[in-house]
């Protein structure tokens, strides 16, 4: 490519180099006539000319020489039709004459137009050649060279850049949704590496949607589950044990049972696919925000519908005003459903219960307070996967892994009710830091931290 580009140059240049040559002279001619149009320009004193042609060079055969200028010398090769045509075009001309070529640049003054002469001889004309033909042969080389150089430097940036995208892409079907690649090299490769990044995005995008979609979808078989549930519960017992039944009661009993561990069963499995589906979910999206008021009105339509059905009293207390906390709105809502869900499943019809939201110390606070038994083992309850009913023991798991999501607790209190008291602290993302106070909700999880905790030994059934 190189030696290919040299002499697509070469060729011409050396088949031009005579031109090149004159029209080198006939430039220096234009130069030198330059020094002395410029001295005109500002004064035509006689001394102020001489010396502009004095500085033009030192050959007097080809010192300029002025036209129509008085105490000027005016000797030249030049003929009065062709100073009057320089003069009346108004242009620089250059003409053909015995030994060489001239050069006429007029000049116009206030009064008249001068006509500044320069000759250039055969010899200047020629002058060089041999110079110029080992200048062309150094810039071949350069040419060569810089080619070569030029060729590597974009031949590795091409390799470089087609690596990078070879390995992003061996990532992303290796599962790793988060690389991306630095667009480089050609223009074409630059494309694909946005094109792969475009890909990659919508790709993350539509596999979130899909997740959060499961995700939705699970939660909402959740509540017409626990409707269910309660519904199942309200059934005769399915104990089988004590006493003596008949054939068919034997069997209606066993249906009941039968329902309710169906029952169970699909909590779990729904509790495990939202809990599976939202840690993906998390761990692709990165960070979210919902607004608590909003959620705990959304989810309180539902459960009002319900305490209605089994005259609940019940209140809302703090949900007016905008609250944020740093958790994805879905997974909230799951949460205060678990928790709300319990005060419906282990509390008798008619037990009264409160939904209260505020904010202080740097932290948001959902406090779930009801009017029944209360916890006999709060620690127990807390813990991932126990229950003393059979139940998956992930309901109040849900609302710790959300809390503990947020940098914030969830605690179990005795509740002004005289129930259970269920806390879920939030950190709150718009609160100024401050130092920790022995009071408050702050002070309360620092002393949870360094001891269990003083636990209200209220006689309920666990879930967790």
């Amino acid at each position: 490519m190189g030696a290919l580009l040299a002499l697509t140059f070469l060729v011409p240049l050396g088949l031009t180099l005579g031109a090149q040559a004159r029209e080198e002279a006939i430039a220096d001619a234009a130069r030198r006539s330059a020094l002395v149009t410029g001295a005109l320009a500002v004064s035509t004193k006689p001394e102020v000319v001489a010396r502009a042609i004095d500085a033009s060079g030192d050959d007097p055969a080809t010192r300029p020489v002025v036209h129509g200028l008085e105490d000027v010398p005016s000797a030249g090769r030049a003929e009065a039709g062709q100073l009057a045509q320089a003069r009346s075009e108004r242009r620089s001309l250059v003409l053909e004459v015995d030994g060489g070529v001239l050069r006429l640049d007029p000049v116009v003054l206030a009064d008249r137009t001068a006509v500044v002469e320069v000759f250039v001889s055969d010899s200047a004309l020629d002058e060089g050649a041999g110079n110029r033909w080992l200048l062309l042969a150094g810039v071949a080389v350069a040419l060569v060279g810089a080619a070569v150089l030029v060729v590597d430097r974009v031949a590795a940036r091409a390799v470089d850049a087609t690596r990078d995208l070879v390995k992003a892409a061996l990532a992303v079907s290796d599962g790793d949704l988060g690389v991306r690649v630095e667009p480089s090299g050609p223009r074409e490769l630059a494309e694909a590496g946005h094109a792969f990044n475009r890909m990659a995005e919508r790709f993350v995008a539509a596999r979130t949607e899909e997740r959060e979609l499961v995700a939705d979808l699970s939660h909402r078989l959740r509540t017409p589950l626990t409707v269910l549930r309660l519904d199942a519960e309200a059934l005769e017992s399915d104990d089988t044990s004590v006493g003596s039944f008949s054939q068919a009661e034997l069997d209606h009993r066993r249906g009941i049972r039968r329902i309710r561990q169906a029952i169970v069963t699909l909590e779990g499995e729904i509790d495990t696919l939202i809990k599976t589906t939202r840690k993906a979910v998390a761990t692709e999206a990165g960070p979210a925000m919902c607004d608590v008021s909003e959620v705990v009105r959304e989810r309180m339509v539902f459960w009002a519908a319900l305490a209605g059905d089994q005259n609940r009293p019940y209140r809302v207390i703090g949900a007016q005003l905008r609250i944020p906390a740093p958790v994805p709105r879905a997974e909230l809502a799951a949460a205060l459903d678990a928790v709300i869900g319990n005060v419906f499943r282990y509390t008798p019809q008619g037990t009264a219960f409160e939904v209260a939201v505020s904010r202080r110390d740097g932290y948001v606070a959902i406090r779930i307070d009801d009017a029944g038994p209360g916890i006999a083992d709060a620690d127990r309850a807390l813990r991932r996967g126990a229950s003393d009913q059979g139940s998956t023991g992930l309901g109040l798991d849900i609302a710790k892994r959300v809390a503990l999501q947020a940098n914030g607790s969830v605690s179990i209190d005795r509740a002004r009710l005289g129930g259970a008291s269920v806390v879920m602290l939030l950190a709150d993302p718009e609160a100024t830091p401050r130092q920790v106070s022995r009071f408050g909700l702050v002070g309360r999880m620092a002393r949870e931290q360094k001891s269990s905790g003083r636990r209200w030994p209220r006689q309920r059934p666990t879930d967790s």
